[in-house]
Protein backbone atom coordinates (compact mmCIF):
# COMPACT_ATOMS: atom_id res chain seq x y z
CA UNK A 1 0.00 0.00 0.00
CA UNK A 2 1.20 3.44 -1.01
CA UNK A 3 2.72 5.89 2.06
CA UNK A 4 1.16 8.54 0.17
CA UNK A 5 -2.24 8.19 1.09
CA UNK A 6 -4.27 6.39 3.49
CA UNK A 7 -5.83 3.03 2.78
CA UNK A 8 -9.36 3.06 1.69
CA UNK A 9 -12.03 0.93 4.25
CA UNK A 10 -15.23 0.22 3.27
CA UNK A 11 -17.55 -0.30 6.65
CA UNK A 12 -20.32 -2.69 5.82
CA UNK A 13 -22.95 -2.91 8.12
CA UNK A 14 -27.16 -4.12 8.45
CA UNK A 15 -28.12 -6.70 6.19
CA UNK A 16 -30.85 -7.75 5.33
CA UNK A 17 -30.85 -10.68 8.11
CA UNK A 18 -32.63 -10.26 11.58
CA UNK A 19 -29.43 -9.09 13.29
CA UNK A 20 -29.98 -6.20 11.37
CA UNK A 21 -29.97 -3.71 14.17
CA UNK A 22 -27.08 -5.93 15.74
CA UNK A 23 -24.86 -5.07 12.66
CA UNK A 24 -25.48 -1.28 12.94
CA UNK A 25 -24.39 -1.24 16.05
CA UNK A 26 -21.15 -3.04 15.70
CA UNK A 27 -20.74 -0.77 12.41
CA UNK A 28 -20.90 2.21 14.61
CA UNK A 29 -18.03 1.09 17.26
CA UNK A 30 -15.94 0.59 14.20
CA UNK A 31 -16.60 4.03 12.74
CA UNK A 32 -15.62 5.08 16.39
CA UNK A 33 -13.07 3.34 16.72
CA UNK A 34 -10.82 2.58 13.23
CA UNK A 35 -7.53 5.03 13.43
CA UNK A 36 -8.37 7.86 10.89
CA UNK A 37 -4.26 9.15 10.36
CA UNK A 38 -4.57 5.56 8.53
CA UNK A 39 -7.44 5.00 7.30
CA UNK A 40 -9.95 6.41 4.44
CA UNK A 41 -13.32 5.20 5.87
CA UNK A 42 -16.27 4.89 3.42
CA UNK A 43 -19.69 3.44 5.41
CA UNK A 44 -22.05 1.19 3.40
CA UNK A 45 -25.33 0.49 4.89
CA UNK A 46 -27.21 -2.34 3.96
CA UNK A 47 -30.89 -1.91 4.08
CA UNK A 48 -33.30 -4.73 5.44
CA UNK A 49 -34.91 -4.78 2.11
CA UNK A 50 -31.35 -5.20 0.57
CA UNK A 51 -30.48 -1.97 -0.75
CA UNK A 52 -26.77 -0.58 -0.66
CA UNK A 53 -26.43 3.18 1.04
CA UNK A 54 -23.44 5.01 1.23
CA UNK A 55 -24.26 6.31 4.54
CA UNK A 56 -23.18 9.68 6.90
CA UNK A 57 -20.23 8.96 8.85
CA UNK A 58 -21.92 9.14 11.76
CA UNK A 59 -21.20 6.75 14.89
CA UNK A 60 -22.94 8.56 17.06
CA UNK A 61 -26.65 7.45 15.52
CA UNK A 62 -25.46 3.99 15.44
CA UNK A 63 -26.65 3.50 19.01
CA UNK A 64 -29.30 2.52 21.23
CA UNK A 65 -31.46 5.64 21.93
CA UNK A 66 -34.13 5.00 24.69
CA UNK A 67 -34.41 1.55 24.43
CA UNK A 68 -34.51 1.59 20.42
CA UNK A 69 -32.20 -0.19 18.31
CA UNK A 70 -30.22 1.51 15.11
CA UNK A 71 -30.77 0.50 11.69
CA UNK A 72 -29.26 1.71 8.40
CA UNK A 73 -32.04 4.68 8.08
CA UNK A 74 -30.59 6.17 11.42
CA UNK A 75 -27.93 7.23 9.07
CA UNK A 76 -29.26 7.90 5.83
CA UNK A 77 -31.48 11.54 5.02
CA UNK A 78 -35.01 10.82 6.30
CA UNK A 79 -37.64 10.67 3.47
CA UNK A 80 -35.43 9.99 0.40
CA UNK A 81 -33.66 8.06 -1.45
CA UNK A 82 -30.52 10.21 -1.58
CA UNK A 83 -28.21 10.08 1.27
CA UNK A 84 -25.42 12.90 2.46
CA UNK A 85 -21.95 11.46 3.12
CA UNK A 86 -18.89 13.56 3.24
CA UNK A 87 -20.31 16.78 1.55
CA UNK A 88 -21.85 15.30 -1.33
CA UNK A 89 -25.43 13.42 -2.41
CA UNK A 90 -24.97 9.92 -2.94
CA UNK A 91 -28.07 7.88 -4.22
CA UNK A 92 -29.30 4.09 -2.79
CA UNK A 93 -28.94 1.52 -4.81
CA UNK A 94 -31.30 -0.88 -6.02
CA UNK A 95 -32.12 -4.17 -4.18
CA UNK A 96 -29.31 -6.56 -5.10
CA UNK A 97 -27.02 -3.72 -6.93
CA UNK A 98 -23.92 -2.75 -4.84
CA UNK A 99 -22.30 0.14 -5.06
CA UNK A 100 -19.79 1.28 -8.09
CA UNK A 101 -17.33 2.44 -5.48
CA UNK A 102 -16.09 -1.17 -3.86
CA UNK A 103 -13.60 -1.14 -6.88
CA UNK A 104 -12.20 2.09 -5.47
CA UNK A 105 -11.56 0.65 -1.69
CA UNK A 106 -8.51 -1.11 -1.27
CA UNK A 107 -10.32 -3.15 1.75
CA UNK A 108 -14.08 -4.56 3.17
CA UNK A 109 -14.33 -4.73 6.59
CA UNK A 110 -17.83 -6.83 6.95
CA UNK A 111 -19.79 -6.20 10.33
CA UNK A 112 -22.74 -8.40 9.44
CA UNK A 113 -24.52 -11.28 11.18
CA UNK A 114 -26.60 -14.07 10.25
CA UNK A 115 -28.16 -14.78 7.16
CA UNK A 116 -27.32 -12.75 3.78
CA UNK A 117 -23.50 -11.91 5.69
CA UNK A 118 -21.93 -13.59 7.87
CA UNK A 119 -22.83 -16.97 5.60
CA UNK A 120 -20.43 -16.81 2.89
CA UNK A 121 -22.96 -14.78 0.75
CA UNK A 122 -21.24 -11.65 1.19
CA UNK A 123 -17.84 -13.10 1.17
CA UNK A 124 -18.20 -14.86 -2.36
CA UNK A 125 -19.43 -11.88 -3.64
CA UNK A 126 -16.30 -10.20 -2.65
CA UNK A 127 -14.20 -12.84 -3.75
CA UNK A 128 -15.44 -13.10 -7.19
CA UNK A 129 -14.99 -9.32 -7.37
CA UNK A 130 -11.34 -9.46 -5.82
CA UNK A 131 -11.43 -7.28 -3.38
CA UNK A 132 -9.58 -7.92 -0.04
CA UNK A 133 -12.01 -8.19 3.04
CA UNK A 134 -11.92 -9.04 6.77
CA UNK A 135 -12.68 -12.37 8.03
CA UNK A 136 -13.47 -15.93 7.14
CA UNK A 137 -14.06 -16.80 3.53
CA UNK A 138 -16.81 -18.74 2.04
CA UNK A 139 -15.88 -22.30 3.48
CA UNK A 140 -15.71 -21.44 6.70
CA UNK A 141 -18.42 -18.37 6.88
CA UNK A 142 -20.85 -20.79 5.22
CA UNK A 143 -19.93 -23.98 7.90
CA UNK A 144 -19.64 -22.00 11.25
CA UNK A 145 -23.69 -20.41 10.23
CA UNK A 146 -24.86 -23.83 10.10
CA UNK A 147 -25.06 -25.13 13.62
CA UNK A 148 -25.42 -28.41 12.24
CA UNK A 149 -22.47 -28.70 10.02
CA UNK A 150 -20.50 -26.52 12.43
CA UNK A 151 -20.67 -29.39 14.79
CA UNK A 152 -20.44 -32.34 12.48
CA UNK A 153 -17.34 -30.71 11.64
CA UNK A 154 -15.78 -30.01 15.41
CA UNK A 155 -16.81 -34.30 16.13
CA UNK A 156 -15.19 -35.08 13.41
CA UNK A 157 -11.99 -33.22 14.50
CA UNK A 158 -12.27 -35.13 17.90
CA UNK A 159 -13.44 -31.53 19.51
CA UNK A 160 -16.04 -32.25 22.58
CA UNK A 161 -19.73 -31.07 21.35
CA UNK A 162 -23.23 -31.33 23.75
CA UNK A 163 -25.96 -33.41 22.65
CA UNK A 164 -28.38 -32.09 20.17
CA UNK A 165 -30.93 -33.15 17.48
CA UNK A 166 -31.53 -31.39 13.95
CA UNK A 167 -34.91 -30.76 13.37
CA UNK A 168 -36.32 -30.41 9.68
CA UNK A 169 -39.85 -29.52 8.54
CA UNK A 170 -40.68 -33.51 7.50
CA UNK A 171 -39.47 -34.13 10.82
CA UNK A 172 -41.95 -32.41 12.83
CA UNK A 173 -44.41 -30.73 10.23
CA UNK A 174 -46.91 -27.81 11.35
CA UNK A 175 -49.74 -29.54 11.60
CA UNK A 176 -48.99 -31.31 14.96
CA UNK A 177 -49.76 -28.08 16.21
CA UNK A 178 -53.07 -28.96 15.93
CA UNK A 179 -52.75 -32.24 17.84
CA UNK A 180 -52.81 -32.67 21.46
CA UNK A 181 -49.07 -33.21 22.84
CA UNK A 182 -50.17 -36.88 23.62
CA UNK A 183 -51.04 -37.44 20.18
CA UNK A 184 -47.43 -36.02 18.74
CA UNK A 185 -45.49 -39.10 19.72
CA UNK A 186 -48.20 -41.21 17.33
CA UNK A 187 -47.01 -38.83 14.07
CA UNK A 188 -45.18 -41.21 11.71
CA UNK A 189 -43.05 -37.70 10.76
CA UNK A 190 -42.38 -36.88 14.43
CA UNK A 191 -41.26 -40.31 16.26
CA UNK A 192 -37.93 -40.63 15.17
CA UNK A 193 -36.85 -37.04 15.99
CA UNK A 194 -38.90 -37.11 19.22
CA UNK A 195 -37.10 -40.63 19.74
CA UNK A 196 -34.19 -38.80 19.78
CA UNK A 197 -35.09 -35.91 21.43
CA UNK A 198 -35.95 -38.06 24.25
CA UNK A 199 -32.87 -39.08 25.10
CA UNK A 200 -31.68 -35.56 25.36
CA UNK A 201 -33.77 -35.09 28.99
CA UNK A 202 -35.08 -31.85 30.14
CA UNK A 203 -34.92 -28.75 29.85
CA UNK A 204 -34.36 -28.11 26.63
CA UNK A 205 -32.44 -25.18 24.46
CA UNK A 206 -34.26 -24.49 21.03
CA UNK A 207 -33.15 -22.39 18.15
CA UNK A 208 -32.69 -21.44 14.70
CA UNK A 209 -30.10 -23.62 13.00
CA UNK A 210 -28.33 -20.35 10.90
CA UNK A 211 -29.00 -17.70 13.55
CA UNK A 212 -27.39 -15.57 15.95
CA UNK A 213 -27.61 -13.11 19.17
CA UNK A 214 -30.20 -15.63 20.56
CA UNK A 215 -33.01 -14.28 18.28
CA UNK A 216 -35.64 -16.97 17.95
CA UNK A 217 -33.79 -19.47 21.11
CA UNK A 218 -36.35 -20.59 23.52
CA UNK A 219 -36.33 -22.69 26.49
CA UNK A 220 -38.42 -25.48 26.61
CA UNK A 221 -39.07 -27.31 29.92
CA UNK A 222 -41.81 -30.20 28.43
CA UNK A 223 -43.31 -31.03 25.31
CA UNK A 224 -46.11 -28.08 25.18
CA UNK A 225 -43.49 -25.92 25.67
CA UNK A 226 -40.84 -27.76 23.09
CA UNK A 227 -43.42 -27.59 19.95
CA UNK A 228 -43.60 -23.61 21.10
CA UNK A 229 -40.42 -22.95 21.31
CA UNK A 230 -39.56 -25.05 17.36
CA UNK A 231 -42.51 -23.08 16.28
CA UNK A 232 -40.58 -19.51 17.52
CA UNK A 233 -37.07 -20.47 15.86
CA UNK A 234 -38.94 -21.30 12.64
CA UNK A 235 -39.90 -17.83 12.38
CA UNK A 236 -36.30 -17.38 11.62
CA UNK A 237 -35.00 -20.66 9.86
CA UNK A 238 -36.95 -23.47 8.97
CA UNK A 239 -33.76 -25.81 10.19
CA UNK A 240 -33.70 -25.71 14.22
CA UNK A 241 -31.30 -27.42 16.62
CA UNK A 242 -32.54 -28.91 19.74
CA UNK A 243 -29.68 -28.88 22.57
CA UNK A 244 -29.88 -30.74 25.95
CA UNK A 245 -29.02 -27.92 28.91
CA UNK A 246 -25.64 -28.38 30.63
CA UNK A 247 -25.25 -27.63 33.87
CA UNK A 248 -22.28 -25.06 33.89
CA UNK A 249 -21.17 -21.85 32.88
CA UNK A 250 -20.92 -19.97 29.22
CA UNK A 251 -17.06 -18.97 28.57
CA UNK A 252 -16.16 -17.57 25.43
CA UNK A 253 -12.71 -16.93 23.96
CA UNK A 254 -11.87 -14.26 21.48
CA UNK A 255 -9.77 -15.19 18.55
CA UNK A 256 -7.12 -13.63 15.88
CA UNK A 257 -5.27 -15.55 12.51
CA UNK A 258 -2.21 -15.92 13.77
CA UNK A 259 0.48 -13.54 12.35
CA UNK A 260 2.69 -15.02 9.13
CA UNK A 261 1.52 -18.47 9.39
CA UNK A 262 2.15 -18.75 13.12
CA UNK A 263 -0.84 -20.54 15.20
CA UNK A 264 -4.33 -18.88 16.13
CA UNK A 265 -3.81 -16.13 18.82
CA UNK A 266 -6.16 -16.62 21.58
CA UNK A 267 -7.35 -14.18 24.69
CA UNK A 268 -8.39 -14.78 27.75
CA UNK A 269 -11.12 -16.31 28.45
CA UNK A 270 -14.47 -14.82 30.03
CA UNK A 271 -17.19 -15.85 31.98
CA UNK A 272 -20.60 -14.54 31.43
CA UNK A 273 -22.87 -13.51 34.53
CA UNK A 274 -26.62 -13.23 34.63
CA UNK A 275 -27.79 -10.63 37.31
CA UNK A 276 -31.22 -9.92 36.06
CA UNK A 277 -34.54 -12.17 35.45
CA UNK A 278 -33.41 -13.99 31.95
CA UNK A 279 -32.81 -17.65 32.67
CA UNK A 280 -30.26 -17.78 29.48
CA UNK A 281 -27.95 -15.09 27.55
CA UNK A 282 -30.75 -13.96 25.44
CA UNK A 283 -31.24 -10.84 23.05
CA UNK A 284 -32.26 -8.55 26.12
CA UNK A 285 -29.55 -10.07 28.09
CA UNK A 286 -26.87 -9.40 25.07
CA UNK A 287 -27.93 -5.65 24.07
CA UNK A 288 -30.97 -4.08 26.34
CA UNK A 289 -30.04 -4.42 30.10
CA UNK A 290 -27.40 -3.97 32.38
CA UNK A 291 -28.06 -7.30 33.68
CA UNK A 292 -25.78 -9.35 32.34
CA UNK A 293 -21.64 -8.71 32.50
CA UNK A 294 -18.39 -10.84 32.23
CA UNK A 295 -16.00 -11.39 34.76
CA UNK A 296 -12.30 -11.22 32.97
CA UNK A 297 -10.57 -14.07 33.29
CA UNK A 298 -12.84 -16.15 33.81
CA UNK A 299 -12.73 -17.37 37.41
CA UNK A 300 -12.24 -21.23 36.65
CA UNK A 301 -8.98 -23.20 37.51
CA UNK A 302 -5.82 -22.59 35.01
CA UNK A 303 -5.79 -25.84 33.92
CA UNK A 304 -9.27 -25.30 32.54
CA UNK A 305 -8.64 -21.93 31.06
CA UNK A 306 -5.77 -23.43 29.38
CA UNK A 307 -7.76 -25.69 27.74
CA UNK A 308 -10.42 -23.94 26.93
CA UNK A 309 -8.11 -21.19 24.83
CA UNK A 310 -5.99 -24.81 22.93
CA UNK A 311 -9.97 -26.16 22.40
CA UNK A 312 -10.48 -22.36 20.37
CA UNK A 313 -7.51 -22.41 18.43
CA UNK A 314 -7.94 -25.75 17.72
CA UNK A 315 -12.37 -24.75 16.50
CA UNK A 316 -10.73 -21.72 14.48
CA UNK A 317 -8.57 -23.88 12.65
CA UNK A 318 -11.07 -26.81 12.23
CA UNK A 319 -13.60 -24.75 10.38
CA UNK A 320 -10.58 -23.30 8.34
CA UNK A 321 -11.59 -19.72 10.06
CA UNK A 322 -9.40 -16.63 8.82
CA UNK A 323 -9.34 -13.08 10.54
CA UNK A 324 -11.05 -13.42 13.81
CA UNK A 325 -13.49 -15.56 15.84
CA UNK A 326 -15.14 -15.89 19.15
CA UNK A 327 -15.41 -19.59 20.37
CA UNK A 328 -18.01 -20.17 23.28
CA UNK A 329 -17.45 -22.92 25.40
CA UNK A 330 -19.71 -24.55 28.43
CA UNK A 331 -17.88 -25.33 31.05
CA UNK A 332 -19.50 -28.14 33.19
CA UNK A 333 -19.97 -28.68 37.10
CA UNK A 334 -18.37 -31.18 36.42
CA UNK A 335 -15.59 -29.88 34.62
CA UNK A 336 -15.90 -31.05 31.37
CA UNK A 337 -15.36 -28.44 28.49
CA UNK A 338 -17.40 -28.47 25.40
CA UNK A 339 -17.42 -25.83 22.56
CA UNK A 340 -20.58 -24.74 21.66
CA UNK A 341 -20.18 -22.98 18.69
CA UNK A 342 -17.93 -20.32 16.93
CA UNK A 343 -18.86 -17.09 15.35
CA UNK A 344 -16.69 -15.93 12.44
CA UNK A 345 -18.17 -12.23 12.25
CA UNK A 346 -18.30 -12.10 16.10
CA UNK A 347 -20.99 -9.07 17.65
CA UNK A 348 -18.36 -6.00 17.58
CA UNK A 349 -21.10 -3.29 19.00
CA UNK A 350 -19.74 -1.47 22.46
CA UNK A 351 -20.90 -3.88 24.76
CA UNK A 352 -20.07 -7.14 23.26
CA UNK A 353 -17.27 -9.27 24.57
CA UNK A 354 -14.96 -9.78 21.33
CA UNK A 355 -12.95 -6.23 22.02
CA UNK A 356 -13.24 -6.59 25.49
CA UNK A 357 -11.22 -9.75 26.02
CA UNK A 358 -8.73 -8.57 23.83
CA UNK A 359 -8.44 -5.40 25.90
CA UNK A 360 -7.99 -7.80 28.80
CA UNK A 361 -5.49 -9.41 27.09
CA UNK A 362 -3.40 -6.62 26.33
CA UNK A 363 -4.97 -5.45 22.91
CA UNK A 364 -7.01 -1.78 22.39
CA UNK A 365 -9.57 -1.46 20.04
CA UNK A 366 -8.04 0.55 17.70
CA UNK A 367 -5.17 -1.74 17.34
CA UNK A 368 -7.30 -5.17 17.43
CA UNK A 369 -8.86 -3.23 14.36
CA UNK A 370 -5.33 -2.20 12.57
CA UNK A 371 -4.11 -5.88 13.05
CA UNK A 372 -7.83 -7.26 11.50
CA UNK A 373 -7.33 -4.71 8.12
CA UNK A 374 -3.62 -5.69 7.74
CA UNK A 375 -4.56 -9.17 7.87
CA UNK A 376 -6.95 -8.54 5.17
CA UNK A 377 -4.21 -6.77 3.19
CA UNK A 378 -2.08 -9.74 3.25
CA UNK A 379 -4.34 -12.37 2.65
CA UNK A 380 -3.41 -14.25 -0.59
CA UNK A 381 -6.12 -13.87 -3.12
CA UNK A 382 -8.46 -16.94 -4.33
CA UNK A 383 -8.20 -20.34 -3.33
CA UNK A 384 -5.62 -20.70 -0.13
Amino acid sequence: MSEQRKIKVAVVFGGRGPEHAVSCLGGGNMLRAIDRSRYEVIPIGITREGNWVQVADAPERLAVTGGVLPTVEAVAEPGGEVVPWAGSAVTASAAAHIPHLFGDVDVVLPVLHGPYGEDGTIQGLLELAGVPYVGAGVLASAISMDKEYMKLIFKAKGLPVGPYVVVREPDWPASLAAETPADWSQSVEAKRVLDEIAELGWPLFVKPARGGSSIGTSKARDMGELHEAISVARQHDPKVLVEAAIDGVEVEVSVLQGIDGAPPDTSVPGQLVLEGPEEFYDFEAKYLDSASRMEIPAPIPDSASAEIRRLAAAAFDAVSCEGLARVDFFYAADGQILVNEINTIPGLSPTSYFQRLWEASGMPFPQLIDRLLQTALAKRPGLR
